[in-house]
C-alpha cells in the first residue's frame, strides 16, 4: 500500500517473502490480485506462511487485526 492509501502490486513476490521470512514473518496478507502471482513462489517458502487473502484495504485491516 502506498503512502496515499493506494493498493500497489508487489513487483517481486517471492523475493518479497523470502525477505519477510528472513525477518521472521509467519503471517502474510496478500491481495486477492496476487493469486495470480503464486505460481512464481517454491511452494517449500509458500508453505512456511499461514496466509489471508483481502479484496480492499478494510478488508484487510480486519484480517490483520483478527476480526474476520
Amino acid at each position: 500500500m502506498s503512502l496515499g492509501g493506494n493498493i500497489i502490486p508487489v513487483q517481486n513476490l517471492a523475493e518479497s517473502l523470502q525477505v519477510a521470512f528472513d525477518a521472521g514473518a509467519k503471517r502474510i496478507l496478500l491481495r486477492m490480485a496476487s493469486v495470480s502471482d503464486i505460481p512464481t513462489i517454491p511452494g517449500e517458502l509458500f508453505a512456511k506462511f499461514q496466509t489471508s487473502f483481502y479484496s480492499d484495504p478494510s478488508d484487510a485491516a480486519f484480517k490483520a487485526l483478527g476480526v474476520e
